[in-house]
């Protein structure tokens, strides 16, 4: 890709990303184009709607997840406690614009279906989760405990907990976690009875 057209990508993808932080899901193209100093044509020969600018926002995030994940050299709980933490930590700095792009396809069949954005971060996630159960010697729930975490790690969820109960970042990804394991257990169980 040449130099120009990857920076005009980055530009959109980080102005639609400021912008809908900042005004929710009304914004339109000709704002982010604005914002990153484009043309609106320039925007769409890029990008075909601002929804499809923010799902490559949101697997930008999620490839800095998976980035962080794939360098841990911890294992168990911990790792899923640390890449968890890491996820906050990410939604806290960028989740405002996460928090306004929603789908009204369940989390399993997007990400059965490939959504891009969704499987980076289900690739950040599957060894954290896989070795988690196994320290508590449970099977790997595979995609189920990917769809666990997905509701109790859900951006809008965890600002929620930050602002409402007023807890740190690290208290919440611990909570989270703590709960989360808890979940597979509670879920694997039902599954094995």
């Amino acid at each position: 890709m040449r130099s120009d057209t990857e920076r005009n990508r980055k530009r959109l993808i980080k102005s639609a990303g400021h912008l809908v932080a900042r005004k929710g899901a009304a914004v339109k193209m000709t704002d982010v184009a604005e914002r990153a100093e484009v043309s609106t044509a320039t925007a769409y020969r890029h990008f075909s709607s601002v929804d499809e600018i923010l799902a490559e926002f949101r697997y930008s995030v999620g490839l800095s997840l998976l980035q962080f994940s794939l360098k841990q050299e911890t294992h168990g709980v911990e790792l899923l406690a640390t890449v968890s933490r890491e996820w906050v930590r990410l939604v806290v700095k960028h989740g405002t614009a996460m928090v306004h792009t929603r789908s009204q396809e369940g989390y399993l069949a997007r990400l059965r279906s490939g959504v891009r954005y969704l499987t980076v971060q289900a690739e950040a996630l599957e060894r954290p989760i896989a070795e988690a159960a196994a320290e508590m010697g449970l099977p790997d729930p595979g995609d189920e405990g990917l769809f666990l975490w997905n509701i109790l790690f859900d951006p809008r969820e965890i600002f929620d907990l930050l602002a409402t109960l007023g807890l740190t970042e690290d208290d919440v990804a611990r909570r989270l976690t703590a709960a989360l394991c808890a979940a597979i257990g509670g879920w694997t169980n039902e599954r094995i009875d």
